[in-house]
């Protein structure tokens, strides 16, 4: 499970995903920022590039899931998006490392655990990357989780 988060105001895009086994245990979790995206669209795009990375590095995971349907004809419809052609070209590049690529949505609601910590990474006022099997105690928490 992947998610973005962006404001045109913030001074940082935030980042996490989330690797779920069969029955929804967390099995692995990274969140981070990076400065500012040039879009909500850019972010999650920078959201699933790292999350796949990550996977190729700490798992078997082939299936993504997302709450932003933009991203998702994006991944089917290259073509589609002459304005994100690199972004997309280092996507495509990434898909074949992945032998049963799947890209899935998955509504907001869904989501929380994904959706909290993106929009905590943004709010962090200094660099911020974390990959773990938990959430740290000096990084705030949703009510959810």
């Amino acid at each position: 499970m992947i998610d973005g988060s962006w404001t045109s105001t913030a001074q940082f895009s935030g980042y996490r995903w989330v690797w779920l086994d069969r029955l929804g245990k967390v099995q692995l979790m990274g969140t981070r920022n990076h400065i500012r995206r040039e879009s909500a669209l850019h972010s999650e795009m920078e959201a699933l590039r790292w999350a796949m990375e990550s996977m190729l590095q700490h798992s078997t995971c082939q299936s993504f899931g997302i709450d932003y349907k933009d991203l998702i004809a994006m991944i089917y419809e290259l073509h589609a998006w002459p304005s994100f052609a690199t972004e997309l070209e280092r996507m495509e590049t990434l898909k074949i490392c992945f032998p049963d690529f799947k890209i899935t949505h998955i509504p907001r609601a869904q989501n929380q655990i994904s959706d909290f910590l993106p929009r905590t990474a943004r709010s962090f006022h200094r660099i911020l990357y974390f990959i773990g099997c938990y959430i740290p105690v000096w990084l705030p928490r949703s009510p959810q989780i």
